[in-house]
């Protein structure tokens, strides 16, 4: 019985390994060249999101004031914003190479302005900025008649 036992654990361990070429093997990731592209500036009064995307939008680097340590209302300050902008930009340059930026901006925060000014100061030529604010029509419905 002793033989038993030791040919059920000496076949576990092969099981095991037969399991384990199953995975695929791990593909190199290439290194990826976006000279030129998207910054989404999302201006909140509690915040502001800068993200970096290539030309078809993609996301390729993201920063926010909350992410840069700022906590509470200082989140909305425009100096919270042009931090937030400054990392995101600083990882897109050195990362993927990029230089030249078409800017949407959404929102009314403080951040609107401070994040623009910070991507000229990394060297980030601005060829175009869209304000891409939601503009309400048609609003909602009206209070019911009054009857006298």
């Amino acid at each position: 019985m002793a033989e038993d036992t030791t040919t059920t654990t000496a076949e576990a361990p092969a099981t095991n390994e037969a399991a384990a070429p199953a995975t695929a093997p791990k593909r190199k990731k290439t290194k990826r060249s976006v000279p030129s592209g998207q910054v989404h500036i999302l201006a909140s009064f509690n915040n502001t999101i800068v993200t970096f995307t290539d030309p078809k939008g993609g996301a390729l680097t993201a920063s926010s004031a909350g992410a840069c340590g700022f906590r509470g209302s200082k989140k909305g300050t425009a100096y919270a914003a042009q931090i937030a902008a400054e990392r995101a930009g600083n990882a897109a340059k050195q990362q993927y190479g990029f230089s030249r930026a078409e800017v949407f901006i959404k929102g009314v925060g403080l951040g609107r302005d401070a994040a623009v000014r910070a991507l000229a100061g990394l060297d980030i030529q601005v060829e175009s900025i869209q304000d891409v604010t939601g503009v309400p029509h048609g609003g909602v419905r009206p209070k019911k008649a009054r009857r006298v």
